[in-house]
């Protein structure tokens, strides 16, 4: 018997163990997924919770349900990862594999910037990031009665890179609602030079900012958060003030990759860009947040990198050269406000473009353009995590890599 072990059981991990069980004879491939938390959160619900547009029954579930039979599940904390030796030492424990996938996910780290995670950390400086985070804002929120609210982005990558940006509108259309939009000076700051990090979308969102009234702060590096007097600061001495900070702090990779010696600077493993295998150690597969590859770090690039992954390691296994194939592909909902969303499609050589998703020239779904299709999409999409990507089941008429069928390249 052989041993292929999977390190998280978030998004990737569990895709994984989904479509390697039924690839992999018994007989010949013992499978264990490993992680130390029970419960499986949709993160992307983690936006809809502050504005009281889902329920924390709708964004989490026990993980253990979406393992398939036939997998150990392993609830314990990891200690370090032995590559040269091929283990894994767990609190009490130590396993073996002949292969291993390192799917240990990113996490917020706010104690990266100073003051962020000071003495007003969940009472008026906030994220939405984190399950706890989204609920005390959640409760913020319901009772906040105005002010200046300032939505900020700390560095690149992130989960999610449109999320803070769907934050802001959707604050908009909150206030909106409440009926006290007058009373809300809502500023979004980001270290980038535009809205987002692709210039096609930044142009359209950037749009939107100015429509909705969102004033925008560019080119802001933060150094410090100044919980006394409300304000960031950024190393030129730039200050913004706020009454309401929502943050959007650094992100890393998990501390077992520090401890284990294989990650970059932010913890991500270096990984091979188009076949997701390690660029270190050739028995090791790296996917979804946990990798370093210039791809969105968002649950539609993990789904698609798992079917590339799932080709790759049975060709490994079978001895044969690797598909080189991921290409960086990524869509995402970007909700507007007002029940409205947009759609981007792109890879790592391709913006964001117009066109129609996922049927070419007739859609439903427009991309790059704001409509109510767009919006219900994003809603449905829970569904479709719940039922049927975290299971390994395909998507009908999505492929894993970027058509150009349908776009206006």
């Amino acid at each position: 018997m052989k041993n292929l072990v999977i390190l998280g059981a978030g998004t990737a991990g569990t895709m994984m163990a989904n479509h390697l069980r039924p690839k992999l004879k018994r007989s010949d491939w013992n499978i264990t997924i490993v992680d130390q938390y029970k419960t499986h959160y949709y993160q992307p619900g983690f936006l809809f919770l502050p504005f009281d547009i889902y329920t924390e029954d709708q964004v989490k579930k026990p993980g253990k349900k979406f393992i398939p039979k036939g997998v150990n599940y392993v609830q314990k904390k990891i200690d370090q990862i032995f590559p040269e030796n091929s283990k894994v030492q767990l609190e009490d424990e130590t396993l073996h594999y002949d292969l291993l996938i390192i799917a240990t996910g990113s996490k917020i780290a706010p104690e990266e910037v100073e003051g962020m995670k000071g003495k007003n950390w969940h009472k008026n400086v906030f994220d939405f990031y984190t399950y706890e985070g989204a609920l005390a804002l959640r409760n913020k929120l319901r009772t906040w009665e105005g002010g200046k609210l300032v939505v900020h982005l700390t560095e690149m990558p992130i989960k999610c890179p449109v999320a803070p940006l769907e934050f802001a509108f959707l604050a908009d259309s909150y206030f909106q609602k409440k009926g006290m939009r007058d009373k809300v000076d809502l500023t979004y700051v980001t270290p980038l030079s535009g809205a987002f990090t692709k210039e096609k979308s930044s142009a359209a969102l950037g749009y939107l900012m100015k429509e909705k009234n969102i004033n925008l702060e560019i080119d802001f590096a933060i150094e410090s958060v100044d919980n006394d007097n409300n304000k960031i600061i950024d190393y030129g001495g730039r200050e913004v003030e706020y009454d309401l900070l929502v943050t959007i702090p650094t992100n890393m990779g998990d501390e077992v990759i520090a401890r284990s010696g294989m990650g970059d600077d932010l913890n991500f493993v270096p990984t091979d860009h188009n076949t997701l295998q390690s660029k270190e150690y050739e028995n090791v597969f790296v996917i979804g947040d946990a990798t370093n590859v210039p791809a969105s770090k968002a649950g539609s690039v993990a789904h698609f990198e798992a079917e590339t992954l799932t080709d790759n390691i049975l060709l490994y296994i079978e001895g044969k050269p690797l598909k080189p194939e991921f290409d960086g592909h990524a869509n995402c909902f970007i909700e507007t406000g007002k029940n409205k969303a947009l759609l981007i499609d792109f890879n790592y050589k391709q913006e964001p473009v117009e066109g129609t998703f996922p049927i070419p020239g007739l859609g439903p779904l427009k991309l790059l353009k704001e409509s109510v299709f767009n919006h219900w999409g994003k809603l449905a999409f829970r569904w479709i995590y719940w039922n049927m990507l975290l299971k390994g089941i395909p998507i009908p008429l999505v492929s894993r890599n970027m058509s150009a069928k349908g776009k206006k390249l």
